[in-house]
């Protein structure tokens, strides 16, 4: 009956009850694709910060990007083009603030409401893609949902 291999032995094939062959440590010069998961347990991976701002949405064709910055604590909505006054004024009225150096329009993100501010975000930024969309006369087939 074939018995339990320790860690520091290697795989045969076929089991022998002469053989006493042991694998070699694993070094850290072994490539991590090549390190199994076993060797790869307990080993600490470099941390890679996410992308700040990052992109939540966006609608090429209408020309409007969505993003946050959890570094700055703010959601932005940023235009290819100067939208219609419609637009901006919708903006204005969602309590949004024009940010010129960056050409972005601004809301802060404050801890007790951060989960409220990024879904009234992201229905704000449904609401000025489809006025710009119909602004523009995009067809509602050619959408493309986040």
């Amino acid at each position: 009956m074939p018995r339990k291999r320790t860690p520091d032995e290697s795989s045969t094939d076929t089991e022998s009850t002469t053989s006493t062959a042991t694998a070699e440590p694993v070094t850290s010069e072994i490539p991590e694709q090549k390190q199994s998961f076993a060797d790869r347990v307990g080993q600490r991976k470099q941390w890679v910060p996410a992308p700040d701002p990052f992109e939540i949405a966006t609608d090429a064709m209408a020309g409007v990007r969505l993003f946050e910055s959890r570094r700055d604590r703010q959601m932005a909505i940023k235009f290819d083009e100067k939208p219609p006054q419609a637009v901006l004024d919708r903006m204005h009225e969602a309590g949004w603030s024009w940010k010129g150096a960056h050409g972005i329009w601004a809301y802060p993100v404050r801890p007790d409401s951060a989960v409220t501010t990024r879904i009234k975000a992201e229905r704000l930024y449904q609401e000025v893609r489809q006025m710009i969309r119909q602004e523009k006369g995009i067809e509602a087939g050619q959408e493309v949902p986040f």
